[in-house]
């Protein structure tokens, strides 16, 4: 089990803010990434077990397996397509782990499906105590979000249901009282079908939903002037010189739906790392764990897939979600903001050094999705859904999912950086 020693990592708070990221700087992702760089599940599923508790769920196959944590917040660490001596697919801090330490603003501990709350910054965040700076020094992720057990209320071979209640308070002094009900549930192929996925012969895959709802246990109703919170899944894998981040967006006017991608979180995206495509519709970003830098796209923007191509692997990594174009999204940019409930729907970060000469978070890279901002009468609920699907094979095989899901087939992928 992970400890309660009290220690304070800066570094952590590397998955958010807006300073300005330093020029790149060479990572050994080799040994950085020790967890899932390579390594089998079965492998990773022996390392959490001599850490954590671990619960795998299975399909009737065996091959399409995912690893689940109660004791870290319920999170799905990893998952395979190839049984126990299949590819391991999630990301996975070892060193933090292994070291049983606890950092106030954020434990690493990785993983494909984590569930946290938002809005991260402004006036209603949740991660910034009343009055104090937006600043490293005083970003502290909630703890109920950040260590503890989430208690297992159900479990069958491919679903296990977690349950838990929390309080918390934001920057405005707003207090909530909350219950999270989480449910992790491997997918069948038909499910895939019912997303518009068929899977060709031949290729190997595994996917899984989390299905997390929050109830208002309060007596008092969640508004707008005092602020709102939203469902926040966020998934960590394992980058790689070859991964590409592919974001589908939709098109349109700026004067109609407003910019394409937001690249201010860290400041700017380099040229040569974040390509908008106007002609498919489609943003590339690269996803290799050596440039701290940070993506969005507002609900009039995103659109219900988001993905990751590694051509070295042959892996091809989808997210699904559901996006409402009109609805409210919680700003998480860490300032004062003129529109709190203008924030993003969708977003992927890009892992790398938080100042220069500093060690990486990871490195890593994430895909994550927001539900809308909740605006719950005492008992009412807000429910979100997060699907995660990696497909193994062939190109020539794979190539009709990506299609499919994020509107450009492979070459045009691995082109976009100049592969």
């Amino acid at each position: 089990m992970i400890r309660k020693a009290l220690v304070i990592v800066a570094a952590a708070a590397a998955l958010a803010g807006c300073s300005k990221p330093p020029a790149e700087t060479p990572v050994d992702t080799t040994t950085a990434a020790v967890a899932s760089g390579g390594a089998m599940f079965k492998d990773d599923v022996e390392f959490l077990k001599a850490h954590t508790k671990v619960e795998v769920l299975t399909d009737a196959t065996g091959q399409a397996q995912v690893a689940v944590n109660p004791d870290l917040q319920g999170r799905v660490m990893t998952s395979t397509a190839g049984g126990p001596g299949g590819p391991s697919f999630g990301w996975i801090n070892r060193a933090v782990l292994a070291s049983g330490e606890n950092s106030l603003h954020m434990n690493a501990f990785g993983g494909e499906d984590r569930f946290w709350l938002g809005p991260e910054g402004g006036q209603f965040s949740i991660f910034f105590k009343k009055g104090d700076s937006f600043d490293l020094d005083h970003w502290f992720t909630p703890p109920p979000i950040n260590v503890g057990t989430f208690p297992v209320t159900e479990k069958s071979a491919d679903r296990i249901v977690f349950r838990a209640p929390m309080k918390l308070q934001n920057y405005s002094g707003t207090a909530f009282d909350l219950e999270v009900v989480r449910a992790v549930n491997l997918l069948k192929k038909e499910d895939l079908a019912a997303l518009g996925l068929d899977v060709p012969a031949g290729v190997s895959w595994v996917a899984f939903e989390s299905a997390n709802e929050i109830t208002n246990t309060g007596k008092a109703a969640w508004i707008k002037d005092t602020g709102l919170l939203s469902i926040w899944i966020l998934g960590m894998f394992t980058p790689s010189p070859a991964m590409t981040i592919v974001a589908p967006f939709r098109a349109g006017a700026e004067s109609e739906l407003g910019t394409i991608v937001n690249d201010a979180y860290f400041g700017k995206v380099p040229a040569d790392r974040l390509v908008v495509d106007p002609d498919r519709s489609v943003i590339y970003f690269k996803g290799d764990g050596v440039y701290r830098s940070k993506i969005g796209l507002t609900p009039r923007r995103a659109a219900e897939f988001i993905g990751s191509y590694d051509a070295a692997g042959r892996v091809l990594t989808l997210v699904k979600t559901t996006v409402d174009p009109a609805g409210d999204y919680v700003n998480s940019m860490w300032e004062i903001q003129k529109e709190p409930f203008r924030g993003d729907a969708v977003n992927s970060y890009n892992d790398g050094p938080s100042a220069p000469g500093a060690k990486p978070l990871g490195p890593f890279y994430e895909l994550e999705t927001s539900s809308p901002a909740a605006a719950l009468a005492p008992g009412a609920k807000l429910a979100h859904r997060h699907v995660t699907m990696h497909f193994q094979g062939d190109e020539a095989a794979l190539d009709g999912i990506a299609r499919k899901a994020l509107g450009v087939g492979l070459d045009a992928i691995k082109a976009a950086f100049g592969k």
